[in-house]
């Protein structure tokens, strides 16, 4: 049986809470080349107006290059709305895949560094 997009769509899931303060997103599942789109059609629609946009990614077994890319786009996005926008809860693997590819200070919030960022 061929899944398709159905299957797919079934490999990266979410929860979203919202306060004043913070649209908080959990993610559960995969971030890969198969689910950006879903990723950023989900998370996208929060940024405008939002003051903080948390993606808690406690639940993310695996991001590809095509995730990063999915964060990095979201973080741009974020930015030029003026809404601050941090990834929590990575998995070690994850961690060290940010790490490697010089992220980890822009997507998990390091506000000195932040502050020399262009908008």
């Amino acid at each position: 049986m061929n899944q398709g997009a159905t299957g797919r769509a079934h490999e990266l899931r979410f929860e979203t809470h919202k306060t004043d303060e913070e649209t908080k997103v959990l993610c559960a599942g995969k971030i890969n080349s198969d689910t950006t789109v879903l990723l950023k059609s989900v998370v996208q629609p929060y940024i405008p107006g939002c003051k903080r946009l948390v993606l808690d990614l406690s639940q993310v077994e695996y991001v590809d290059s095509s995730g990063m890319g999915a964060l990095v786009a979201l973080w741009v996005s974020a930015k030029r709305a003026s809404c601050e926008f941090r990834i929590l809860n990575l998995n070690e693997r994850i961690r060290d895949l940010l790490r490697i590819a010089q992220l980890t200070k822009i997507l998990e919030g390091d506000q000195e560094y932040h502050k020399y960022l262009p908008m």
